[in-house]
């Protein structure tokens, strides 16, 4: 950075030439880091006073980053330029021991044991009712800084603009979305959270509108806004906007509703600034279009400015980068075709050869405390529950079955209602569905690939006769290529709900033994 001001007189943010949009300002970046390290590093946990951070704007000058440096800097977040050389060097001996004394601070450091990253629905009533829990990164900090500066800038200038945030798995979408919903809520602003997903909203009202039935109505649907006032809110924050469907009239939409508008217009026009969190690449259902392509569009129709960020290349959240980009290989979302799994100390990745094993590990998990849950692409019918109140076992390999999860909204038999099958921990003794897992992550992720998707020679096929989605009968709606999009991408999603670990389990023989050939035997984190 040569030279920065602020952006639109927002101090959060920095208007940089070499860069496309705004980014957050270096002193609150190294603020960040910092509490990220005492929030995470267990050797800080009774030090965080001998946490001290700075930017060094190595190629900057005092002259040409004078605007950013009204804000003040503190302990843990001040700024030096290059012109500054010698004051940094000077602060840099006054932070730091020399000689070996300094060698064993780095060592203790480097080998501190690294405390659990906060699970979302843990702490989400903390962060939505009183104060803030996420450390946001990068650029997670650089999106919810620009939205909140977009909502002011919305309000003075009685102006609309909308904002993109793309990412994959583990990259912080739902952190920044439930981070600004508790923000917006302080600031008095009128803001709501909707999702396509029942599953997704009806725990986010559980756990986030803990006791708190005011909050539990923030959390809505995307078809809630059908006859919403334009501009009612000040934000609209749209978690998992990939769902985002061509129309929000179903078979329970009353008739004054029914007409040909488009989700998308309903979602715009609800708010000054909607903001919609997406992975394209889990888009699963036909009639789903929440692409960038498809917001972008409709916003350039409609003048509507429009502010994308894309997280892919930040520091994750949880899970591992290295894993993501293995799966989107591995089933041809990415170019490069598969390649083998080079390991990472931070993620396991197992393939098995029987559901037994794959139950064995996963109960193996939960008894040392984590979070684990079994899923399984759609291949196998799917029943009522028996007269008795019983459950039927459905998901059969062999001498191994299990239930699927409840389709409804009461419990039975002990199960979970659907809803609550990925945060109620009786849900483990279920076979989740795409529907609904998308959304939630676990410590531990079983996924049984169904036989609708076989490795053949040196390519996956397809095989829509072994799926059993009533959504993907008609081959006029969802074509062949069309089918094998989607199901590749409904693998993409049950392959990376695991934050520490997976393990894969294939009833082909021919797809399971290509796995293994992927995996190394060694596990990665010994």
């Amino acid at each position: 950075m040569e030279r920065g001001t602020t952006y639109e007189g927002d101090q959060h943010l920095v208007t940089v030439p070499a860069y496309g949009r705004p980014v957050t300002h270096p002193v609150l970046q190294v603020r960040d880091y910092c509490d990220y390290l005492v929030d995470f590093t267990v050797v800080l946990e009774y030090r965080s006073h001998a946490v001290a951070g700075a930017a060094y704007l190595h190629n900057a000058t005092t002259t040409g980053v004078s605007d950013l440096q009204r804000l003040p800097g503190d302990q843990r977040g001040r700024m030096f330029t290059g012109d500054r050389r010698g004051e940094f060097v000077d602060y840099l001996k006054s932070r730091l021991a020399q000689g070996r004394a300094g060698a064993a601070h780095a060592d203790e450091l480097l080998h501190s044991r690294i405390a659990p990253s906060r699970q979302l629905l843990t702490v989400a009533a903390e962060e939505v009712q009183k104060r803030e829990m996420f450390v946001l990164l990068d650029e997670q900090r650089d999106a919810y800084n620009f939205v909140l500066h977009s909502v002011e800038r919305a309000r003075r200038a009685d102006s609309k603009s909308a904002v993109v945030i793309t990412g994959g798995p583990g990259s912080g979408k739902s952190v920044i979305a439930l981070s600004l919903m508790g923000e917006l809520m302080r600031q008095g602003r009128a803001a709501m959270h909707a999702t396509g997903s029942r599953s997704f909203t009806q725990t986010l009202r559980k756990v986030a509108g803990k006791r708190s039935p005011r909050v539990q109505k923030m959390f809505k649907y995307f078809n809630s806004f059908m006859d919403a006032e334009p501009n009612d809110l000040d934000v609209l924050i749209l978690d998992e906007a990939h769902r985002v469907r061509e129309t929000s009239v179903n078979r329970w939409t009353k008739s004054t509703l029914r007409t040909s508008r488009p989700q998308l217009d309903e979602l715009f026009a609800a708010a000054r600034v909607p903001v919609f969190l997406l992975d394209e690449n889990q888009v699963v259902r036909p009639g789903e279009q929440g692409t960038v392509e498809d917001i972008e569009k409709y916003a350039a129709e409609h003048g509507i400015e429009v502010q994308r960020i894309n997280l892919d290349d930040q520091f994750r959240c949880g899970g591992s980068e290295a894993y993501v980009e293995w799966v989107q290989r591995l089933l041809g979302l990415h170019r490069g075709g598969p390649i083998s799994w080079a390991g990472d100390p931070r993620f396991d990745v197992q393939v098995v050869d029987s559901p037994f094993q794959l139950e064995d590990i996963m109960e193996q998990q939960r008894a040392e405390g984590l979070g684990a849950r079994i899923t399984a692409g759609y291949c196998w019918k799917w029943s009522d529950p028996n007269k008795d109140g019983t459950l039927v076992n459905d998901v059969e390999l062999g001498d191994w079955s299990k239930p699927w999860n409840l389709k409804g909204e009461r419990t039975i038999g002990g199960a979970p209602a659907a809803a609550f099958w990925a945060s109620d921990p009786a849900g483990f003794g279920q076979v989740g569905c795409v529907c609904t897992a998308q959304g939630f992550e676990h410590d531990y992720a079983g996924v049984i690939i169904g036989r609708d998707l076989v490795w053949r020679s040196d390519r996956w096929v397809a095989d829509r006769t072994e799926n059993k989605d009533p959504d993907f009968r008609n081959t006029k709606a969802v074509g062949n290529e069309r089918f094998d999009e989607l199901v590749r991408n409904v693998y993409k999603v049950l392959l990376t709900r695991g934050m520490q670990g997976v393990v894969i389990y294939s009833p082909d023989r021919e797809t399971r033994q290509f796995l293994k050939t992927l995996i190394t035997e060694a596990d990665p984190r010994a």
